[in-house]
């Protein structure tokens, strides 16, 4: 994702060539996200969203291994042992979603 965003950052800044003061890519990141008719207007669009507990025990269990989980001695019900045991594991609590000329590109 880092490369769609330098590359339409790129375009951004390209426009204000020989200008002193560039806008600042975390500001346009911003505008990108919070800007609809600006992230439009630059081909981007970046969309998060917060992983319910499902989507993150899901995540756990296809990069872990359901047998990774079991180890700990804990059945898959008890819902606060796994979120912070998915917290200590680094497993991510929100999806980001960046489409760029129609492509959607999905980020943990």
């Amino acid at each position: 994702m880092n490369n769609v965003i330098d590359e339409v950052y790129k375009k951004y800044t390209d426009k204000y060539i020989g200008y002193e003061d560039v806008p600042i890519k975390e500001l346009f990141i911003h505008e990108i996200k919070t800007n609809p008719e600006f992230s439009e207007k630059w081909g981007l669009k970046i969309e998060e969203r917060d992983l319910s507990l499902r989507e993150r025990k899901d995540y756990a269990i296809d990069i872990l291994g359901y047998e990774s989980l079991l180890d700990y001695g804990h059945n898959k019900n008890e819902d606060d042992v796994f979120i912070e045991l998915m917290d200590k594991w680094g497993v991510p609590t929100k999806l980001i979603t960046t489409t760029y000329n129609n492509i959607k590109i999905l980020n943990y």
